[in-house]
């Protein structure tokens, strides 16, 4: 739906950012623990392990390289509106937080910050496009034809 919208508002960013999203792919969907065809991340065990390293240190398509400003920020996906701040994890107990947001803080400073994951938000968004599996940024851009 971003896409959609941002092709319709700004064709030349929208080109732009298909352009970044196509040679992400091209560089690091070989090694994509999943489905390069729909961009759909496998479901095993070793593929979400694998998904655990997968490219971790690869600038997002969606980030302006000479800027660093997401070009899709208004429809970000819900890993990137939770990505930084601190979040309770798995069973609730362990709070983690991206290292480079917080480095050299204290677990108290850390978990003043803590943010809510608003899975409201996330259940109602899978709900109005469907739920087609987890994926990249990359993969999603490129999908939401």
């Amino acid at each position: 739906m971003g896409m959609q919208t941002l092709r319709a508002q700004d064709p030349e960013k929208a080109r732009v950012v298909t352009e970044r999203a196509q040679d992400w792919i091209a560089e690091y969907g070989g090694e994509f623990p999943g489905d390069t065809s729909t961009g759909v991340l496998g479901t095993s065990e070793e593929e979400q392990a694998r998904f655990e390293e997968f490219a971790n240190e690869a600038a997002c398509p969606a980030l302006d390289p000479a800027t660093g400003l997401c070009d899709v920020y208004e429809w970000r996906p819900m890993t990137c509106r939770v990505f930084g701040p601190p979040v309770r994890m798995g069973d609730g107990e362990a709070l983690g937080c991206c290292e480079l947001c917080f480095a050299g803080a204290k677990e108290d400073e850390i978990a003043a910050c803590e943010m809510q994951v608003p899975h409201d938000l996330e259940e109602r968004l899978v709900e109005e496009v469907g739920d087609t599996g987890e994926t990249v940024v990359a993969f999603a851009l490129l999908l939401d034809a």
